[in-house]
């Protein structure tokens, strides 16, 4: 089974976009962020023409994620982060998808740090945190995927420096992504590729795609059952450099019953 995760930037001003990307790419599961759209907006037309059921969470102007199957609907178990119920911000969606439970969300950015922004941001991953915690108690195959908003560690960032200040970088938002992923998560991407310089997001200033300044934010969580299944991990990195991209590139896993993990296919 293959599972993939792209924040589109906009769901209806990057539909050829994704609509390319899912034919040639042809993923059985992906979760979307930053839709950009309210419910009534999403494309869901186009969406079932290119042979895909769908979910989702929408916001007018700002936020929203999704959940698509291909040749099948995503069954809905949550909508909404559980924790603050004045949070009006689309960023979870929760479905059940071929015998997995699949979280999709959208981390808030959090910038300017220190301030209001951030403390929301370190708030809404606390709330994530414990609300993990249960899914971890389930003990059925649990997938969290998304734009994280959160370079875990040195590797994951051109340039170590230029970013110490920023939310996605600073101390307390590593530490709490690191403290969720301790808790018996699997990052996916850096289990099969523990060494290597893997990005998913280039900016679109000062020529970052360019120069491969980028960053990996977007991430997968694998509870223990659903990491032994972990066969491939990768990104689309030359979704990137097409015609009016994202400034995201879909990242994507594949799971097997029992076979050798490799890093790339």
């Amino acid at each position: 089974m293959k599972i993939a995760t792209f924040n589109v930037n906009g769901v209806n001003g990057r539909l050829p976009v994704l609509l390319r990307w899912l034919a040639e790419a042809a993923p059985d599961v992906v979760c979307l962020q930053e839709l950009k759209a309210p419910d009534e907006r999403f494309p869901i037309g186009a969406i079932e023409k290119a042979g895909y059921g769908a979910i989702w969470h929408g916001q007018k102007s700002w936020n929203g994620v999704a959940i698509l199957c291909r040749e099948a609907d995503p069954i809905e178990t949550r909508r909404g982060l559980p924790g603050d119920p004045d949070d009006a911000q689309s960023r979870y969606i929760e479905a059940a998808v071929n015998g997995i439970l699949v979280g999709c969300l959208y981390l808030p950015n959090g910038n300017p740090a220190p301030g209001p922004k951030f403390d929301y941001k370190l708030a809404w991953f606390r709330r994530l945190t414990a609300y993990a915690a249960g899914l971890l108690d389930l003990k059925v195959p649990v997938l969290l995927a998304g734009d994280f908003n959160v370079m875990p560690t040195d590797l994951d960032v051109y340039n170590p420096a230029r970013w110490q200040d920023d939310a996605l970088f600073r101390p307390e938002v590593r530490s709490a992504f690191h403290a969720l992923v301790g808790r018996g998560w699997t990052d996916a991407l850096r289990a099969l590729h523990p060494d290597e310089r893997i990005y998913t997001f280039w900016d679109y200033f000062r020529n970052a795609w360019g120069r491969d300044a980028g960053l990996r934010i977007d991430h997968f969580l694998l509870s223990p059952a659903l990491a032994l299944q972990l066969a491939a991990a990768d990104v689309d990195r030359a979704v990137r450099g097409w015609d009016k991209a994202s400034d995201h590139a879909p990242a994507w896993i594949e799971l097997a019953e029992t076979g050798p993990k490799t890093g790339r296919r």
